[in-house]
């Protein structure tokens, strides 16, 4: 059986706190009540369980002033309103700024009961959806492997979360290495198909009677299904979309078409167009562009994610240097700066294959990550950065690594990564504090 949810009601007049108390317990809910606004709000935090019902005439904080800083603090958390009789614009007010709903003076018990009910149904769908989306996040492996705090990362997977949970098809595109297809996998594993087929099927490597045969049959061999319906009710990603011809373009239009909505089996369509000057939608039909772009996820191209590049470049290096049996090369301050300012343009891919070489190199004894990414970007100046970013972002976030990595090197030991580093202990913490990094994570 569900948990009963809770009901705050803040109200200066004790006489009606307890009587709204008294008659919502009643009808199954665990009340809480406040005599002041501030009062309430030291207990009202983000995924607070439940529902709070405030009077707008308060001494102190108002309630209009009480429901904006809640909206604040949680813009989903429903708040019912108390206002005084005649007092509609008021009210209005209030529903404009957020509340879910209100009652006015004299109100029936019974109407109030009804509302609860309502705001709490509503408040256990969100929170639910929250740890869902939570739970996706952290849990799926997939999602791991989407590793980065940059902005355009966490944008990346909330908008996987999104539209992993629609019907609709997606169109996936973005620079060459920037990891399209575990996006594709991505969708797939967090949507409502995530136990129904995946099929991956790259259109750029078969010319256009197999891939007619092949999607859409009849296969000549009777060997396997045409993947159309080898992925019925589930997955099908098309790599190199743009390599379709108009004719396949238009067939997988009418079969897109013949689906009806929402789609039995969706379709994430990966778009590699390498030209220069060309996007995905110049080599699609408009009406297959449209259909497919109505749901369009575009990587972001490494050189735009920040310090993401040096997390990456760690564990890379772990991950290879595990597998050859030999320490992850140390990264100087001016080869972190040297990764950062770095244009990338194979992007993910560029790196893995630096981080290998990296860790070749250094159980040889020789070379530099410098040469490697000179070796790479032959004509690109290392000590200008396409972002033009200032230094102090460079420090930091070569500081950031360093705790991190000495943190994980001692398990989290504050005495050995004191000593290593050569810091006091208020200087680590502060250090630490600054830069998100807690003991806790790494014991």
């Amino acid at each position: 059986m569900a948990q009963a949810m809770k009901i705050a009601i803040v109200d200066d007049e004790q006489d009606m706190r307890q009587s709204i108390s008294q008659w919502l317990a009643l009808s199954g809910f665990d009340t809480e009540t406040y005599a002041s606004a501030e009062d309430a709000l030291k207990s009202l935090g983000t995924d607070f369980p439940g529902v709070v019902v405030s009077d707008i005439k308060m001494p102190g904080m108002d309630g209009m002033a009480f429901l904006k800083r809640l909206m604040s603090v949680d813009s989903a958390l429903p708040v019912i309103m108390i206002t005084g009789h005649g007092d509609v614009p008021m009210a209005v007010e209030a529903m404009r700024v957020g509340a879910f709903d209100f009652l006015e003076k004299p109100f029936n018990p019974d109407r109030m009961t009804e509302l609860a009910k309502k705001a709490s149904s509503a408040r256990r769908l969100t929170l639910d959806n929250r740890a869902l989306r939570k739970e996706l996040s952290d849990g799926s492996g997939l999602m791991k492997k989407l590793v980065g705090n940059s902005p355009a990362m966490d944008r990346l997977r909330e908008d996987i979360l999104d539209l992993g949970q629609a019907d609709g098809h997606v169109l996936i595109d973005g620079e060459t290495g920037t990891g399209k297809t575990l996006v594709a996998h991505a969708l797939h594993a967090v949507g409502a198909k995530a136990g129904k087929s995946f099929v991956l099927y790259s259109c750029a490597a078969h010319d256009e009677e197999t891939i007619a045969r092949e999607l859409f049959g009849p296969n000549d061999q009777g060997e396997r299904l045409p993947l159309l319906e080898e992925a019925r009710g589930g997955t099908l990603v098309l790599e190199d979309i743009e390599s379709l011809s108009e004719r396949l373009q238009a067939r997988l239009l009418t079969w897109m078409n013949d689906q009806g909505t929402p789609p039995e089996t969706r379709i994430v369509a990966i778009c590699n167009l390498q030209e220069a000057g060309r996007t995905c939608e110049d080599a699609l039909r408009p009406d297959l562009y449209y259909r497919l772009a109505a749901m369009k996820i575009t990587l972001p191209p490494l050189r735009s994610r920040g310090e993401d590049v040096l997390t990456l470049f760690q564990g890379f290096s772990e991950q290879f240097a595990e597998e050859y049996g030999c320490d992850a090369p140390k990264v100087a301050a001016q080869e972190a700066a040297q990764l950062l300012q770095a244009p990338w343009p194979g992007n993910i891919r560029q790196l893995v294959n630096i981080a290998e070489r990296a860790v070749l190199q250094s159980r040889r004894g020789t070379g530099t990550i410098a040469s490697l990414l000179m070796s790479d970007n032959e004509e690109t100046d290392l000590n200008v950065t396409a972002e033009g970013k200032p230094l102090k972002e460079y420090v930091e976030a070569f500081e950031r690594m360093l705790i991190d990595n000495t943190m994980r090197r001692h398990r989290g030991s504050i005495v050995n990564v004191m000593e290593e580093l050569c810091l006091p202990r208020r200087t680590l913490n502060e250090k630490m504090a600054k830069y998100g990094l807690q003991r806790s994570d790494y014991l």
